[in-house]
């Protein structure tokens, strides 16, 4: 089944609704919400009906029907522990979140990677005809007496270096086609590539303020916390163990059957108590949990602080990327006119008699290079700000159609 997806916004509303790990993030989530749901049942009323049969050897038989409901009144331990799923909920919730914002740079990086094998792999054939080319010269040459041998076998071995250089582009772009159909769940269709007029994306904030922007609204950042906060919220409830419980229990017996006196079959007696649990000695199990809840809760603080410094490293490192954007284009544009325009003058050149051979092979493939060069800044340079958003953790639609809107309308 093949994609009709052709652009990135497109390929992105397949890969929503299909890519796996963001299903898995979804599918946790509503784990993690159940799992809260089933905390607070612990402080919600329980009821229990239980029905007993006796049947003796002369024939007689009696039953026992007993109801009890109970409904906890103070459990300090059950309300923190509820307390800690809701936070860890919320955490989850905070992941989908970061994993439906990394779903769209991967879905991205996929895209632009797909269209960088595209653009290598035709370099890379120009390449090996142009040595090609250069062979069935040099060879005429050499039949002509207007030339030596060596310059047909250095050409030979530049034509077979270009052509290992094709097959490995070859399986570059075999290899990019699954990896942008592993996030769609289908074959990629053909994509729009960038406009060739690619203009550098100008950044409004200096490089503080996107850092400090990502450590308030980071949402990977955002889970960490409410990891630390359930893990406090842990240790208050490990150490509720110690404390006194109180509950309401309402039971009801009723007998019925052959053995069993009138007087107690014309009546369902129910009884209702109070009922106060006082803790004594748990054989240290209560101190070893409230112990475990602590590091549990320093182990939290550290990868939390580990991401802290992980996510202000990224947005420094995207953001430079972007702001060298400008440059890099430049830069790769005037090295492709300049090899360009090198190699036209080594071809002429080579016909007049001052240049090499040597100086045309080197001239093919430094513009080879400089082709590959320019393709791989454009591309890096718009996942460079969407890189830089998702740290910032405002990397949503709207910054994806900015991106699409940069791309060639067909």
């Amino acid at each position: 089944m093949s994609a009709h997806a052709d652009d990135l916004l497109q390929v992105w509303a397949q890969a929503r609704t299909a890519d796996p790990l963001l299903r898995q993030a979804a599918a946790l989530s509503g784990a993690q919400e159940a799992a809260s749901r089933e905390s607070r049942a612990a402080l919600l009323p329980q009821w229990q009906v239980q029905r007993s049969e006796i049947r003796e050897t002369g024939g007689a038989r009696s039953n026992t029907t007993t109801s009890s409901l109970s409904q906890p009144l103070v459990d300090l331990a059950a309300l923190r522990a509820w307390d800690a799923s809701r936070s860890d909920a919320s955490a989850q919730a905070a992941r989908l979140v970061a994993a439906e914002q990394a779903a769209r740079l991967r879905v991205a990086t996929a895209y632009f990677g797909l269209l960088s094998a595209q653009a290598q792999l035709v370099t890379a054939r120009a390449n090996e005809e142009a040595f090609a080319r250069q062979v069935s010269e040099a060879d005429t040459r050499f039949k002509a007496g207007l030339s030596a041998q060596v310059e047909a076998d250095q050409s030979s071995a530049y034509r077979e270096l270009a052509r290992t250089g094709t097959l490995s582009a070859e399986a570059a772009l075999a290899d990019a086609r699954e990896a942008l159909a592993q996030l769609t769940g289908a074959a990629p269709p053909e994509l729009q590539p960038l406009g060739r007029a690619l203009a550098a994306q100008a950044l409004p904030d200096a490089t503080d303020a996107w850092a400090e922007r990502a450590l308030q609204a980071n949402p990977e950042l955002r889970a960490l916390q409410l990891d630390v906060q359930a893990s406090e919220q842990r240790i208050s409830s490990a150490r509720a163990g110690h404390l006194p419980t109180l509950s309401l229990g309402v039971d009801t017996t009723r007998q019925r059957g052959d053995g069993v006196s009138a007087f107690d079959a014309s009546r369902t007696p129910t009884q209702i108590a109070l009922r106060l649990t006082v803790p004594l000695f748990a054989g240290g199990a209560t101190a070893a949990a409230a112990d475990r809840a602590g590091f549990q809760r320093a182990a939290a603080q550290e990868q939390l602080e580990a991401g802290r410094r992980a996510v202000l490293r990224e947005v420094r490192a995207e953001h430079l990327a972007v702001s060298q954007g400008a440059t890099q284009l430049r830069a790769t544009q005037a090295a492709v006119e300049a090899a360009e325009r090198s190699l036209d003058a080594t071809r002429t050149g080579l016909t007049l008699g001052t240049r090499s051979t040597t100086d045309l092979l080197l001239a093919i493939q430094t513009l080879a290079s400089a082709q590959n060069a320019q393709t791989t800044a454009r591309h890096r340079h718009v996942l460079a700000l969407l890189a830089l958003h998702l740290a910032a953790g405002s990397l949503g639609d709207s910054e994806l159609a900015a991106v699409n809107s940069l791309l060639e309308t067909r």
